[in-house]
């Protein structure tokens, strides 16, 4: 993925965090889900157009459309009060091959890293299709996850590659951090009872 437009994923992550733990608009988060979910769709584009028939390539930018068509739709979605539930099933599949890419990563890059990356976005998107498609009531609690993740899997990693100093983070630091992140997932689910009594929207814009 192009670090410029993960760096923005981060920013996004934020922004649709926030508004699910109601401290942003629907419709006003919806806009910037409009301007990122446009640069991650453009970004694929001219990745493909340059490649020159370069498969690895093509597959870096076959990944980044999942994130631009997510947000593009979020972004209509928000502002147009349709129901979130077309998302939440594309979520389903988005985080199915989310997994996928962890697998690509693992076992043909050797990125191990970006490997436990894709299967934290995985979890995120399958919160979104238990969110949005099959009603549980887990607003707040997706809220966070995404919080967290906009800055574990997004803005820190594409701020330490753009400043050259992503490689001095090791495999093993990485999956350390990952194995981390998920005992803090569970924890933080346990430590929120609230969670699993909220009323549940069927909308983005809560």
């Amino acid at each position: 993925m192009s670090n410029v437009g993960l760096l923005y994923v981060g920013a996004v992550l934020l922004v649709n965090g926030f508004m699910l733990l109601g401290k942003i608009d629907g419709k006003s988060a919806g806009i910037f889900n409009l301007f990122v979910g446009g640069l991650q769709i453009f970004t694929p584009i001219f990745m493909i157009t340059t490649a020159n028939g370069d498969a690895q390539t093509i597959l870096s930018a076959s990944a980044i459309f999942l994130f631009g068509f997510t947000y593009l739709y979020v972004g209509i979605t928000n502002l147009t009060n349709a129901s979130g539930s077309g998302v939440g099933y594309y979520s389903l599949w988005v985080s199915i091959l989310a997994i996928g890419y962890s697998l690509v990563n693992f076992i043909n890059f050797g990125d191990v890293k970006f490997g436990i990356i894709w299967l934290m976005w995985a979890f995120l998107w399958f919160l979104f299709y238990l969110l949005l498609a099959k009603n549980k009531p887990i607003e707040k609690y997706t809220g966070w996850i995404a919080v967290i993740q906009s800055w574990i899997t997004c803005t820190i990693p594409a701020f330490s590659i753009l400043a050259g100093i992503w490689d001095a983070v090791t495999n093993v630091a990485g999956i350390i951090i990952g194995i981390g992140a998920f005992i803090i997932f569970a924890l933080l689910y346990k430590m929120l009872p609230t969670f699993i009594n909220e009323k549940r929207v069927d909308q983005l814009d809560a």
